[in-house]
């Protein structure tokens, strides 16, 4: 069964900058998109540096794929999938993510946030 948390106010998200949340006691990175207001959520863990940084990594984009690059390696990453596009055998946790009422809400597995 799957829920969805209230995470912060949309308005609290800078576009193009990422936010670190904790959610169901995992850490993510939530970024708000300028061009298109769309709003990401992934690991808040680099896969390669194995530090909680996503978050403070750079927005951007390639052939039209949105983007995080980590602040450690510059490894980009596709916001939507997770995939790395440096390294395909890496990638990163993608939560679905929403707006609600001006409010960001991201999906849970209702088991892990009951903890």
């Amino acid at each position: 069964m799957t829920a969805w948390e209230r995470v912060c106010e949309l308005d609290a998200l800078v576009p193009d900058r990422g936010a670190a949340a904790l959610i169901g006691g995992h850490q993510v990175a939530l970024f708000r998109l300028s061009d298109t207001g769309e709003v990401h959520a992934v690991d808040h863990l680099d896969p390669f540096s194995q530090a909680n940084v996503m978050a403070r990594g750079l927005v951007g984009s390639r052939k039209g794929v949105p983007t995080v690059a980590s602040p450690m390696h510059k490894q980009s990453f596709d916001l939507r999938t997770g995939k790395c596009l440096d390294d395909p055998e890496v990638s990163l946790q993608v939560w679905p993510a929403r707006v609600t009422d001006g409010w960001v809400e991201i999906q849970v597995d209702a088991r892990s946030s009951a903890a």
